[in-house]
């Protein structure tokens, strides 16, 4: 099974890192978060991968073409114009590098993509988020429920903590962060089935695949939700960054499964 990632968009709230690069290439522990998502499916087998580029595509293209030189030990040989690699540590990735515009929007970047897929069900996820989900658990639960898409769904834990108040202002009880049990969020990590390209037809470019696909999706009854209780973490701006950075540093960071 393929994996598509969205790795187009401009990364504008956290453009201290973005003016440079795109997204998926800001560094966790001195490696791409993108290359941190790609192990994740890379444990459980799956090695494929389809990247929608957009904004500043060619530093991904550059990072892949030159994955030896960026994770190898090399000796050059200036006189002789010749470079010998040492014990290179590369992964077992196929990857397609597609240009899917600049300012395409995420249903145009997946329309673009089908001719890679073929007539076979497919993973899709963004291009910055992490987690700890289990693959094939996911994999399971969508064969078992035989609808055109999962999306994997995650309560967020509030950014605040909250208090009870009496009726003159007394606080009755307060609470730490936790998790709205109540809402529910795309967490990417999708699984569809090729019959998802129908709801792709006519002129993508400007349609978000969360707006109008997913909408429809729902409307047919077509999107199930595989409910994820674990770890999830999108890099949204810096200080997701700092607090992913910290996980991995204290080696403690939920989604390294792999070894």
């Amino acid at each position: 099974m393929k994996i598509v990632i969205f790795a187009g968009g401009l990364g504008t709230r956290i453009s201290e890192e973005t003016d440079i690069r795109p997204k998926p290439m800001v560094e966790i522990g001195g490696k791409p978060i993108l290359w941190h998502i790609m192990k994740i499916y890379s444990h459980y087998g799956f090695n494929e991968f389809i990247i929608c580029l957009g904004y500043k595509g060619y530093v991904i293209k550059e990072y892949f073409m030159n994955y030896f030189l960026h994770n190898s030990d090399i000796t050059i040989d200036v006189a002789n114009n010749k470079m010998e690699v040492h014990g290179s540590k590369s992964e077992n990735f196929k990857i397609t590098l597609v240009e899917t515009g600049a300012e395409t929007k995420t249903a145009g970047r997946l329309k673009q993509v089908q001719k890679y897929i073929g007539n076979e069900d497919f993973m899709l996820t963004y291009g910055d988020g992490v987690s700890d989900v289990n693959i094939k658990e996911l994999i399971a639960f969508h064969k078992a429920h035989n609808k055109i898409a999962t999306v994997t769904a995650i309560q967020l834990e509030a950014r605040f903590g909250g208090m009870d108040l009496g009726a003159d202002g007394s606080v009755v009880s307060f609470r730490e962060k936790a998790k709205d049990e109540s809402k529910w969020i795309n967490a990417g990590f999708f699984i569809l089935k090729p019959e998802a390209f129908k709801y792709l037809e006519g002129d993508m470019n400007d349609m978000m695949w969360e707006d109008g696909p997913l909408e429809q999706l729902t409307s047919d009854g077509q999107l199930i939700a595989y409910q994820h209780k674990g770890f999830w973490k999108c890099m949204d701006a810096l200080r997701d960054k700092i607090e992913l950075e910290a996980l991995w540093k204290n080696d403690c960071a939920p989604w390294k499964r792999w070894s």
